[in-house]
């Protein structure tokens, strides 16, 4: 087509806005995150949101520090959110799903950042999810850095949206936790999970909601008084105190293991050296609710165990000794943990008792 014919074609002067992209929306949406930010900042932070880069200070006084980061997203747990409307705890997943797996080389979280890309951007969905980002982060004990917002019409549907999220930590080198201090007889702590935390919905919505033909807006499972909805958006558990309770105290802390999507075997098996095998007790804690009725409703308890946490967010290594007074710490700080096994001699791995 000549140049000609193109400019025939064009009437009237055409602005992003009619593409897709409403600069005056994404002005609206981004009030206030200065201020978000600002409320989580710690020690460490340089300046302000709204730069081109968050700027951070590695703390003073350590000898080799280590930066240790971490990347993740809340998954179709958003589809929840969404169609309820209900946005003010995903946030929270999201930086938790980075953060506790920050914890597990030991690490201090330091800093976070966010990625928010929408079809559509809607401010008040805006705020209750970067309200929850930054509560996220007062509860991990790290700061708010920065983060970006795309609106990608074409891409994503009006109403829908995605999270990602980047945690950065820092550890002496000589303080990492990489597994390999585990030793055969060492026992297994697993600390409470808040629920599903933010792995295997697109299995949960497909059975519960499918198959159960159960109501998000209906009555929960597990019998609180609220309804599915809520019981499915409970928050991620973030594990910062905790395992600073457990560093703190001087116990020989071998490994911690984030129990994400692979289930509760498989991401213990990751911190196993060779030679070591994770020896998991079933029916040594209480299983969520939800389970039951996914396993009621058709899901194999094998499936169940290799998509969910089973109710354990992370399971702490350290000698049996440490872990009951590892228990009595973590109960003062309001933090539920059991005893689910053991480490034994073995092929590196996990086996179920």
């Amino acid at each position: 087509m000549s140049r000609e014919n193109v400019e025939s074609k064009v009437s009237e002067a055409i602005t992003y806005a009619e593409a897709g992209v409403d600069r005056q929306r994404a002005a609206e949406a981004k009030a206030g995150l200065e201020e978000l930010g600002a409320a989580t900042a710690i020690p460490g932070v340089v300046g302000k949101i709204g730069g081109f880069a968050g700027l951070f200070a590695v703390p003073l006084g350590m000898k080799q520090p280590l930066l240790v980061s971490g990347c993740d997203g809340v998954g179709t747990k958003l589809r929840v959110a969404i169609e309820v409307g209900r946005h003010s705890t995903v946030g929270i997943d999201l930086v938790a799903m980075c953060v506790n797996d920050v914890l597990c080389a030991g690490a201090k979280p330091l800093f976070f950042l966010d990625y928010f890309a929408t079809g559509r951007l809607e401010p008040e969905v805006v705020r209750q999810v970067l309200a929850g980002i930054a509560e996220g982060c007062r509860r991990a004990g790290c700061a708010l850095l920065g983060g970006e917002m795309a609106e990608l019409p074409g891409l994503l549907r009006q109403g829908d949206y995605d999270l990602a999220g980047f945690a950065v930590g820092v550890v002496e080198a000589d303080a990492l936790i990489d597994g390999r201090a585990v030793r055969p007889g060492m026992a297994l702590l697993g600390l409470a999970s808040s629920g599903l935390h933010a792995n295997g919905f697109a299995l949960a919505r497909k059975v519960l909601l499918e198959i159960g033909g159960l109501d998000l807006l209906g009555p929960s499972i597990g019998g609180q008084h609220r309804d599915l909805a809520d019981e499915l958006l409970e928050p991620t558990l973030l594990y910062s105190a905790a395992v600073q309770v457990i560093l703190s105290q001087g116990f020989s802390l071998a490994a911690l293991a984030h129990i994400t999507g692979g289930g509760l075997a498989e991401n213990l098996a990751r911190v196993m050296p060779p030679g070591c095998q994770a020896r998991l007790r079933r029916g040594s804690w209480p299983e969520p609710a939800l389970l039951e009725a996914m396993a009621k409703l058709g899901v194999e308890d094998a499936e169940l165990a290799r998509v969910f946490n089973l109710g354990i967010g992370l399971v702490a290594v350290l000698p049996g000794d440490d872990a009951l007074a590892a228990q009595t710490c973590l109960a003062q700080i309001g933090y539920q943990s059991y005893l689910v096994g053991d480490v034994a001699s073995g092929p590196q791995g996990y086996t179920w008792q």
